[in-house]
């Protein structure tokens, strides 16, 4: 019988630990995000990471969904130039860790009041270059975007709630300047079994 991998058991009991003691979404996230750093450079999880599925066509692979505390782990897997859509994730905070290759952070700043339904003028305001064992932390409302880069590359990501399903985000058009309401990735559940 496969055991699930021991360094991500302990993340994830680490997660819930956090949700136990702590009341305030920012703290748990804080605490969420040190953790995420810690696991990302374990070696075991990256060497585990090499063979995850690409996660190609607006998916994610669902590592754990939290019952009792509602927190979801999910990974991306990108193949070389694989870009990500300019998005939010509507009051969830969201922290991606990378395992391994490179993704890159396109933060946006909106510069319209956004009282115009369906338009958005956005302009992009920073790039931040994530490597093996970087985590970034996204608040509520952020715009921004993932995206490859030249080599296969896999993050992990943890989501302060599941909202798949729930709560519709922004996806942003910067050139037509445009913004949709849409659901997340489709989430595909994956175990990290040894």
């Amino acid at each position: 019988m496969s055991a699930i991998l021991p360094a991500f058991e302990s993340f994830i009991a680490d997660l819930r630990a956090v949700w136990a003691r702590e009341s305030g979404l920012p703290r748990r996230m804080e605490l969420a995000t040190e953790r995420l750093g810690a696991l990302v450079r374990d070696p075991a999880l990256q060497k585990h990471t090499e063979s995850w599925p690409s996660t190609e066509g607006h998916k994610n692979l669902l590592l754990h969904s939290d019952d009792e505390h509602g927190f979801v782990v999910n990974a991306v897997v990108r193949v070389p130039g694989l870009f990500g859509s300019v998005h939010d994730h509507a009051h969830a905070y969201t922290a991606y860790g990378v395992c391994h290759g490179a993704e890159y952070l396109e933060r946006y700043e909106r510069l319209d009041d956004g009282s115009r339904e369906g338009y958005a003028d956005i302009k992009l305001v920073s790039t931040t270059i994530g490597t093996a064992g970087v985590v970034d932390l996204v608040p509520p409302w952020a715009i921004h975007a993932e995206q490859g880069g030249d080599r296969r590359s896999c993050a992990i990501i943890i989501r302060s709630e599941r909202l798949v399903g729930k709560v519709l985000q922004g996806n942003y058009d910067a050139a037509a300047k445009t913004v949709a309401q849409r659901s997340g990735p489709t989430q595909v559940p994956y175990e990290l079994k040894v």
